[in-house]
């Protein structure tokens, strides 16, 4: 569709990660930005064509936001397993619940949680779970855009399956991609962090993993290597064509120099961090190293709410928290984590901001509601202050989804309801 967005204010980001606002037009033709600026070039709009022409009413337009670690497919375990420590949480409560999934589960339940995101003024997600195949067809069926990375560990999946779903998932929709990666060091065993290492060489693919999310794994990996798990992967190979990992909290200096080096992204889920006492990530010293940050949720079960608006409140009250300085990790520094580096993480450079022949992934904010006034700083608001109640609209790939509460997957909510209690009503009789 060809739509024009007018009377916006339109939140645009520099390479010295500054945000600003033009008030405007914002045109849409597919799924490209073709225009943004003050809209008196065209004399006649209506001789443009449009599909549809959105009065913006003064609200503000801005990259969607980017979930960079996500379980999408979790949702089944919202509420199930909750206030318990991340192992027993995992061994006791996840895994067995996991086992009991099939295909039509995962893909029923990854469309339940795209409802959510959207919502959330997401319109990328980054996800790591059992059975890639069926959350990108979920995903392309929504019309949502999912990129993925293998959750292979030693006791699911094998590398010659993650070699077939790389080539699957990355020629299946312009909206689905998918990079290497692997659960965690603690789960996968040295003959299996090799193969990956020498398939992501074959392939040249980034690599991702759950990384240094509690102390206990760090001691475990360091007795077992006399390394960490990022200097143990750096050192079979794996970051040739980059990539990263995931929570990131208990990092050593050399850690730091590593994802330095090899321009590693670190993605931070502060509230999956708290609710399961992991620790808090050191956010500010990534910043200062000049190593490239994203935020992510986790999934439902740990989280339990795919709300970004509360991860970047948690990001920078957290980091002012552990640093004890109320003036580090500014609103833009998180803001930009949310969009642009989410997106650059993901080698998504075609989505990461709103300019013209980028791709149309966008959300409207509703500024005319208490939480968002006065108007003395748009950024701070929609960091601090702003929450799911502000998302009028979220666009994904030129292709409206959600808009003022009403969603448009091509599939009845009540019906992703209904399979999503099914399911877990099946798995707790």
């Amino acid at each position: 569709m060809n739509i024009r967005f007018y009377h916006a204010r339109i939140l645009i980001v520099n390479e010295e990660k500054q945000f600003s606002l033009i008030e405007g037009e914002l045109w849409v033709k597919e799924n490209r930005i073709v225009y943004i600026g003050e809209g008196t070039e065209v004399a006649d709009t209506k001789a443009a064509g449009w599909d549809r022409e959105i009065d913006v009413k003064g609200n503000v337009l801005m990259p969607g936001f980017k979930n960079a670690h996500t379980h999408t497919a979790m949702t089944f375990l919202r509420s199930y397993a909750d206030d318990l420590p991340l192992q027993e949480w995992l061994h006791k409560q996840v895994f067995p619940m996991e086992a009991k999934l099939t295909h039509e589960d995962i893909y029923a339940l990854c469309r339940l949680g795209i409802l959510e995101y959207l919502t959330s003024g997401i319109t990328t997600g980054f996800d790591m779970y059992i059975d890639p195949v069926a959350i990108a067809k979920a995903s392309a069926d929504c019309g949502f855009r999912m990129l993925q990375t293998s959750g292979l560990n030693d006791f699911t999946q094998s590398l010659e399956a993650v070699e077939e779903q790389f080539y699957a998932i990355n020629a299946m929709s312009e909206l689905t991609g998918f990079v290497l990666g692997f659960h965690a060091e603690y789960t996968t065993g040295k003959p299996l962090l090799e193969g990956v290492a020498a398939l992501a060489q074959k392939l040249k693919s980034p690599v991702w993993l759950h990384n240094a999310e509690t102390q206990n794994e760090v001691n475990e990996c360091k007795k077992r290597y006399g390394m960490t798990p990022t200097q143990i992967t750096d050192a079979l190979g794996m970051y040739a064509y980059g990539g990263g990992g995931y929570h990131c909290i208990y990092f050593e200096d050399k850690d730091f120099e590593i994802y330095k080096k090899r321009g590693l992204s670190a993605v931070t889920c502060p509230a999956s961090n708290l609710k399961l006492a992991s620790g808090i990530a050191p956010v500010k010293r990534f910043l200062e190293e000049g190593i490239s940050m994203a935020i992510g949720t986790d999934g439902a079960a740990s989280n339990n709410c795919l709300d970004m608006f509360r991860e970047m409140f948690l990001v920078s009250g957290l980091a002012k928290v552990r640093q004890k300085d109320a003036s580090c990790v500014s609103a833009e520094d998180v803001l930009y984590m949310a969009t642009t580096g989410g997106a650059r993480a993901m080698g998504l450079t075609d989505c990461d901001a709103l300019a013209v022949d980028k791709k149309a992934d966008l959300i409207m904010i509703d500024i005319k509601q208490p939480n968002m006034q006065p108007e003395n700083n748009f950024v701070k608001n929609i960091v601090y202050s702003g929450s799911k109640q502000n998302v009028l609209l979220t666009m994904i790939d030129g292709k409206i989804l959600y808009e003022n509460n009403a969603f448009a997957i091509g599939i009845d909510v009540e019906k992703i309801y209904a399979e999503a209690n099914a399911i877990i009503r099946r798995m707790t009789k």
